[in-house]
């Protein structure tokens, strides 16, 4: 694909952003629907007559999206808050006062015991909310070496959730944080609490890890 100008990279960035909305839109109405058999087997026709004009230009893995420059913190694809990518919420992050803070609602497609989120989805907001906690604490980006979580009550589906991370220690390449899960009306209440380690990688790991990645800004 030829270089894009920004203004067209602007452009596809907020193409990327649409599609991932409507995808999101149809994987709900997918999960929640109790169609019909022939209803079923018409849109499952249709939505793979969609596949070959995407699948036709792709990226690999080691390969970064053009639409991600190396240097956004908030990847467009990321599964937790790129809002490109139909498996994320997204989740939407502020900092606040030190803290970072994020709020979405989890539909049907987040589904774990009925009614409840999956506790593997309430994992990776809270995996992610501490990274963004790093960032608003000062902390350097690391990568995850122990999250350790407590599910003291479920987490509710189609609920407006408030999810909160924020760092706790900083010593040299290591941190150590905190974060937790509320509904937005009960913000006191803790459904569900993490405690993360986190550590920067030295250079020959950063290398060995990442050093083949196209278009990551090291």
């Amino acid at each position: 694909m030829a270089a894009e100008s920004e203004d067209e990279l602007r452009e596809r960035r907020q193409a990327v952003r649409d599609l991932g909305s409507a995808l999101r839109e149809l994987t709900d109405a997918a999960v929640s629907t109790e169609a019909d058999t022939e209803t079923l087997r018409e849109i499952k026709a249709q939505v793979q007559a969609l596949v070959p004009p995407l699948d036709a230009v792709r990226r690999e893995r080691g390969q970064m999206a053009a639409v991600d420059d190396g240097r956004r913190p908030r990847r467009l694809y990321s599964p937790a808050v790129g809002p490109g990518n139909p498996i994320a919420p997204p989740m939407r992050v502020e900092i606040v006062d030190g803290e970072a803070v994020g709020t979405c609602t989890l539909g049907l497609a987040y589904e774990g015991p009925p009614s409840y989120v999956h506790g593997g989805m309430s994992a990776m907001l809270l995996d992610q909310i501490l990274g963004h906690a790093h960032a608003a604490g000062g902390a350097p980006p690391g990568m995850t070496v122990q999250l350790s979580l407590r599910y003291r009550r479920p987490v509710p589906l189609t609920t407006p959730l408030r999810i909160v991370g924020r760092v706790e220690r900083v010593d040299g390449r290591w941190t150590e944080s905190r974060a937790t899960i509320c509904t937005a009306d009960a913000p006191d209440t803790v459904l569900v609490e993490a405690e993360g380690k986190f550590v920067v990688p030295n250079a020959e790991q950063s290398s060995r890890l990442f050093g083949k990645v196209e278009g990551l800004v090291k």
